[in-house]
């Protein structure tokens, strides 16, 4: 029987043929990409890899993902607010939706703008304000009333806060609406907290730096309003209002206004005198720095440093608050540059 004509033969010599073939190509493709060459053929999971390697993760993914899940989530706040905002024009619904809205004010930063170009809400929170007027005299304010009204003051200092709503909440003078509540003097908690709440309402424009803003106050009582406070209220009340006095006193005009007369420099300097005999005792370090700055900050009108160098009270001249300024670089320099104001060779000169 001839090899050459058999079928059998032929068929295994073709098979090895193409085995041979198959060997010399992959070695040709390993040349170009040398995987291969680390593949096991008889391992599909080498394959797998080779086939699909690892992705390397962008490093700014994460980041993306971050940003993009803290985008959705002020979307979800934003539209609670919008649905809030309705809900202060239904006196059932009004109580909860400025509890709510008080809560998110800070979440969303342009709270002030909603509230103030929103039809009727300007209205229903002055509403809520004149609401308490009958409360005050005699004290009769509840803590439930308190809170209510404060949730709305609340909503009030954002829009004083704001840049965009700032002067047209001034041109519609609504800080006189609060002025009742600054002229309180019952030192109970509902009223406490009502007072504190109105001054950070007016702390919320003068921190700004505004001369519109200063201009509107002088033009008001706030400054009366402030002294009384500083001399009688709690302790962070006393804050918020010399931190106002303060504010209006680093304006230019605001200083002119205090030391124009005898009678408003005296009230002023009065009020600051008997606070730092009572910080003599309390030692409040948040107070004591604003005095000194209020103090300083006169000591640069020639007529008011004329009147400290003989009314600067004692305590700040001598040691009484080198403990309590040990730590407070800053106002141990004013306190200095205050008494340097003040010395006899600053005169001469």
């Amino acid at each position: 029987m001839n090899g050459a004509n058999n079928p059998l033969i032929n068929l295994l010599q073709s098979n090895n043929n193409n085995a041979s073939g198959n060997n010399n190509n992959n070695n040709m493709l390993s040349q170009h990409f040398p995987a291969m060459n680390r593949a096991n053929p008889a391992d599909p999971y080498a394959y797998a890899q080779m086939m699909n390697p690892p992705q390397v993760m962008n490093p700014n993914y994460a980041i993306q993902e971050q940003q993009q899940q803290k985008n959705m989530a002020q979307q979800l706040n934003e539209d609670k607010i919008y649905n809030l905002v309705p809900d202060l024009l239904n006196l059932s619904t009004r109580e909860q939706a400025l509890l709510d809205l008080s809560k998110k004010r800070e979440q969303y930063e342009d709270l002030a703008v909603v509230l103030w170009y929103s039809y009727g809400v300007i209205p229903v929170l002055l509403q809520e304000i004149i609401a308490v007027y009958p409360l005050l005299t005699p004290p009769t304010l509840s803590g439930g009333a308190s809170n209510r009204v404060c949730n709305a003051l609340a909503l009030l200092q954002c829009v004083a806060n704001h840049n965009e709503t700032r002067s047209l909440f001034l041109q519609a003078h609504i800080p006189l609406y609060l002025y009742p509540f600054l002229n309180t003097t019952s030192k109970t908690r509902p009223f406490e907290y009502l007072r504190l709440t109105s001054l950070g309402v007016i702390g919320a424009l003068v921190k700004n730096d505004n001369p519109e803003v200063i201009s509107f106050l002088l033009s008001t009582e706030i400054i009366p309003l402030c002294l009384r406070i500083m001399e009688t209220g709690s302790e962070l009340s006393k804050t918020v209002a010399i931190f106002v006095v303060q504010k209006i006193l680093l304006d230019e005009t605001g200083l002119y206004y205090i030391c124009q007369t005898y009678e408003r420099f005296y009230a002023v300097a009065t009020v600051l005198h008997n606070m730092v005999n009572q910080l003599v005792e309390t030692q409040a370090m948040r107070l004591l720095k604003h005095v000194i700055r209020c103090y300083l900050r006169l000591s640069e009108n020639p007529r008011a440093c004329e009147a400290l160098r003989q009314c600067l009270p004692e305590p700040l001249r001598d040691s009484t608050f080198h403990q309590t300024l040990k730590d407070d670089i800053a106002t141990k320099r004013c306190l200095g540059q205050l008494l340097l104001n003040l010395s006899d060779d600053t005169k001469k000169h």
